[in-house]
């Protein structure tokens, strides 16, 4: 199979059947054999309806159900599993992705050999102060932090070989930064496309201003979690080393300057090193045994379920 369309949605009712259409005829004009994985995140509409309609017109039509709401990145990972096309294609159901890209994106991973194709929505539609500038922002601080030089990061429509998709896990709120995935993962050429963005057309955005700040968060976490995500001895070990270090070296000090130097002074309790070195100590304990716990935990974890998947069509 040549490619798999995966698209997570979430009340998208009145786009479904149009973007259904639109991608039967580039894949059919183009010849392509494929599939539509359409995974339902808990919609509280007539999604699931329009989907069963859809796959007993089209057997190229699959769907995923959850059993309620779990995020974007829990649907990409249960399509990602399910998908068998050489190619993986991920856009969002609100039409404002060009399905018209496909071909070409399918190119750079099949003729140029890309890993992964991401879409830039250089000319966007979105509102300037509460989409376009945040949006600047955290794609440069996402550029700094993880070395993937990408313009758009949160562009839905990006082109994945199946390989990558096979071996990535995405989960919590990563979903932003895929691209990251993949690089430490070793998935190194990654490239970008500019892309149409189109105005919605039907319905209202799900994400508001509070997924900028959640999206800071989580590339602090990724950023962490690709450093000593295998390894945080490595951190809290270190500082646990230092912390402990400069608290033992007053307390030589202290005792030194006590016993040698200052016998008639005042206690030692009465000095403010004394309560320097009993804090640094203290702290450095607890984040040698930080190291030691994340250490343990890391070994002993099992995989849990992220999600629950409530139907199944046509798989």
């Amino acid at each position: 199979m040549n490619i798999s369309v995966v698209i997570p949605l979430l009340n998208e009712q009145d786009s479904l059947t149009e973007l259904h259409d639109w991608i039967a005829k580039v894949m059919q004009s183009n010849r392509f054999s494929y599939e539509i994985i359409f995974i339902d995140d808990g919609s509280t509409d007539d999604s699931w309806a329009s989907i069963m309609s859809l796959s007993q017109k089209d057997d190229k039509v699959k769907g995923i159900r959850f059993l309620k709401n779990f995020g974007k990145s829990q649907a990409l990972h249960a399509g990602f599993a399910k998908a068998e096309g050489d190619v993986i294609i991920t856009m969002d159901a609100d039409l404002q992705d060009n399905p018209d890209e496909i071909p070409e994106l399918y190119n750079m991973i099949v003729l140029d050999k890309f890993d992964l194709v991401s879409g830039w929505k250089k000319k966007r539609y979105d509102s300037v102060i509460s989409k376009n500038l945040p949006s600047k922002l955290f794609n440069w601080a996402a550029r700094r932090t993880s070395g993937v030089k990408l313009n758009d990061f949160n562009c839905g429509l990006k082109a994945y070989s199946n390989n990558v998709v096979k071996n990535i896990d995405v989960n919590g709120e990563m979903h932003r930064y895929i691209p990251v995935l993949a690089k430490n993962a070793g998935f190194t050429k990654i490239g970008e496309k500019i892309v149409k963005h189109q105005a919605r057309k039907y319905g209202e955005t799900k994400f508001g201003m509070d997924r900028f700040v959640n999206g800071f968060l989580d590339l602090i976490t990724i950023w962490f979690l690709s450093r000593f995500g295998k390894r945080p001895m490595h951190l809290f070990g270190a500082l646990g080393v230092i912390m402990f270090a400069i608290g033992f070296i007053f307390a030589i000090f202290l005792g030194i300057d006590k016993l040698i130097f200052n016998t008639t002074g005042r206690l030692i309790t009465e000095r403010p090193q004394f309560y320097i070195a009993l804090t640094t100590m203290v702290l450095g304990s607890q984040f040698f045994i930080a190291g030691f716990l994340g250490e343990l935990i890391l070994r002993s974890k099992r995989d849990s379920s992220r999600y629950l998947i409530k139907q199944e069509l046509n798989f």
